[in-house]
């Protein structure tokens, strides 16, 4: 699952999950049952979030985690060699003391609880430094 919080609260988040036909045990017992939304096709996905991200300007997408990135920057293709052109889409990673998505989420292992984590400690710590 993916999800993105914006920054300012001018927008309405990003949430969606691609199925999961073979999880891996901890994937299984951890983000399955907390996933809170209908799996879309990968294809659709990556078509719903060049509509989110198209909305905006300019997009940071802030993560604590590398595969997140990974996983992020990877639906930014479809159908396994077009690529989305958007305008300017930058990602960051981040190594936040402090931050434990488990202990802070309100749903810990969902991608919208931990996302929305991650941005209220990010603009709490980090951001007003």
């Amino acid at each position: 699952s993916i999800a993105l919080i914006p920054e300012l609260d001018d927008g309405p988040p990003f949430y969606e999950a691609l199925d999961c036909p073979n999880p891996t045990e901890w994937v299984a017992q951890n983000v399955l049952p907390v996933l809170q939304t209908d799996p879309i096709s990968r294809d659709e996905l990556s078509h719903r979030l060049f509509d989110f991200l198209s909305s905006h300007e300019e997009v940071e997408i802030i993560a604590d985690w590398p595969e997140d990135i990974a996983h992020a920057a990877s639906l930014l293709a479809y159908q396994g060699n077009q690529r989305f052109s958007s305008r300017r889409i930058s990602f960051e990673l981040l190594s936040l003391d402090g931050f434990n998505s488990s202990r802070m989420s309100e749903v810990p292992h969902n991608a919208f609880h931990d996302a929305v984590a991650l941005r209220r400690f990010y603009l709490d710590q980090v951001k007003r430094s």
